[in-house]
């Protein structure tokens, strides 16, 4: 039996033949010195190669569709979640892949689904509108290394969520005056609100992707989505124009955010003198976030030639640890746990969408996050003094 890959060759090789013959016929009738028993046999034989190539396509199509078919039980089978499984992480797989197909399909995800995925609140309008908990935690708090900024500062998924701004207290008004805490406090209240901002996330789907295994399936979509969510996050904190709304998520803010800047004649003394001005509180704690072009631009600028500086650690030449970033144009210094990403996982929406432009479909979730740095006073932003050549 002639398979889907060989009848497909074989209508790309007669494409090419037809192609190739009606280019001779053209050439022939337009040449007055060939016989016209020449034209008339290279017509025929176009005719022949256009009759052979109509009876190999339809084969080619039955063949495919048939394929199609069989790929689409096969991944309904698959699809089923079998709460016979020992392995609770299959079944979550299973669940998961068929939640996603449920989607894409504008169906709502059974009963059976969503209580495997741990979403079993009735409230819920039948689970149709919102992700399941399960699921929320497996694309939003595991994202694969592109937010290096999660590794720094606090990540949670709390609803309504409200922390002190600093874990003590002060009474003392001479205090207040002389501190820059004190002073913040006073400013920004001892209290922080995290809000909910909207953002929508896409996971671009193929057939190709929909009919595979449960595992690609979901690992595909979450790779998808957790690169999506990360992107947008280091987007709102580094933001140096921040959207109207977005300004308190980031660390360059100077409006509502409002980190202190201290300079240096180069980036070496720039970020050695933030780091020199942050308070005791905050120094054995700090770290330094910067692009990698930036520090190579520095060391470079440092060494004068010499190889010793490119092979000693970040942490050895600038005395803190040192996270590279691209998003992050000028570098931050400072305690990172004074600053968070929160998310509101109870209103994770999911649902399908199609770009008709492109023809498209796509697996989206609409999320709602805040960025919050916490106390300002526990990070410095190092810039070089204008007018110098050192960077």
């Amino acid at each position: 039996m002639t398979s889907l890959f060989e009848l497909k060759k074989n209508v790309a090789d007669i494409g090419d033949e037809l192609s190739n013959k009606k280019e001779q016929l053209n050439k022939a009738t337009a040449d007055p010195k060939v016989p016209i028993e020449t034209v008339r046999d290279l017509n025929k034989d176009v005719d022949s190669i256009e009759e052979r190539l109509s009876i190999v396509t339809k084969q080619y199509k039955e063949a495919d569709a048939a394929q199609e078919e069989k790929l689409r039980v096969q991944a309904k089978k698959q699809a089923h979640v079998d709460f016979t499984k020992a392995d609770p992480k299959e079944k979550v797989t299973d669940a998961t892949a068929e939640l996603i197909r449920s989607t894409m399909e504008g169906k709502a995800a059974p009963a059976a689904v969503r209580e495997a995925l741990g979403d079993d609140d009735a409230t819920k309008t039948g689970g149709q509108s919102f992700l399941p908990k399960t699921v929320s935690n497996d694309i939003i708090a595991e994202p694969f290394d592109t937010n290096k900024l999660r590794d720094l500062e606090q990540v949670t998924q709390i609803t309504n969520l409200e922390l002190p701004r600093v874990a003590f207290t002060i009474d003392d008004d001479d205090f207040v005056e002389d501190q820059a805490e004190g002073k913040e406090l006073v400013e920004k209240g001892d209290t922080v609100t995290f809000g909910r901002n909207k953002t929508k996330i896409k996971a671009a789907m193929s057939e190709t992707v929909l009919l595979g295994t449960n595992t690609a399936l979901v690992q595909y979509t979450e790779n998808a989505l957790q690169s999506g969510l990360a992107s947008k996050e280091k987007k709102v904190a580094f933001a140096a124009t921040p959207k109207a709304g977005e300004e308190h998520m980031s660390f360059y803010d100077a409006t509502e955010v409002k980190i202190p800047s201290v300079s240096g004649s180069t980036l070496f003394d720039a970020i050695t003198n933030a780091v020199g001005d942050l308070n005791d509180a905050y120094q054995d704690s700090a770290q330094i976030v910067m692009r990698r072009q930036d520090y190579t631009k520095m060391i470079k600028e440092l060494s004068n030639g010499s190889a010793t500086l490119y092979q000693a650690q970040p942490e050895e030449v600038l005395g803190k640890p040192v996270t590279f970033i691209d998003a992050a144009t000028t570098p931050i210094v400072g305690d990172f746990s004074y600053s968070q990403l929160n998310y509101d996982i109870a209103s994770t929406q999911y649902e399908q969408w199609k770009d008709f432009d492109k023809g498209i479909n796509y697996f989206q979730i609409t999320a709602y996050f805040d960025h919050q740095i916490k106390l300002a006073s526990a990070f410095r932003l190092a810039t070089v003094d204008a007018g110098t050549t050192g960077k």
